[in-house]
């Protein structure tokens, strides 16, 4: 089984899958946000492409915890996104996801102006890395075999 996250931003998306055994995210290239239709059409492109039985999406909350408008928005497009795909839709709290991704790039001596075209998704695969140690039940294969 493997898992799609998303990293939603008004500009690009970024994408991250798990390996087959749910234990490593790798990132993908990030996806132009070019609106709903669109993006929730490449989106199931890749959930086919990948065979994903579920989508993670970062929700941008507060560093409080309280959700304000991107988080809104995210949860707005997921809600389509769910009508869109025939897999679940999650949210994941992605806050220090994308300064994670720049503090990594930054170490693996990535200038900032590069960092601008993989920033996206390495903070999805840090997303999906942070839902992927969070669920280890998922390693062991027992999920989707009910």
């Amino acid at each position: 089984m493997r898992i799609l996250a998303l990293d939603l931003g008004r500009k690009r998306i970024g994408v991250a899958v798990s390996d087959e055994l749910c234990l490593v995210a790798r990132a993908l290239p990030a996806l132009g946000a070019r609106g709903r239709n669109a993006d929730a059409a490449a989106i199931a492109a890749l959930v086919t492409e990948h065979a994903a039985a579920r989508v993670i999406a970062g929700l941008p909350l507060h560093l409080n915890g309280s959700h304000g408008l991107q988080a809104d928005r995210v949860q707005k497009f997921g809600a389509y996104l769910a009508t869109q795909l025939a897999v679940p839709v999650e949210y994941w709290d992605e806050r220090f996801t994308t300064v994670e991704a720049a503090r990594l790039l930054t170490q693996a001596g990535i200038s900032p102006r590069k960092q601008r075209d993989q920033i996206d998704s390495t903070a999805a695969a840090i997303l999906l890395q942070s839902y992927l140690d969070a669920h280890p039940h998922l390693q062991s294969g027992a999920f989707g075999h009910h």
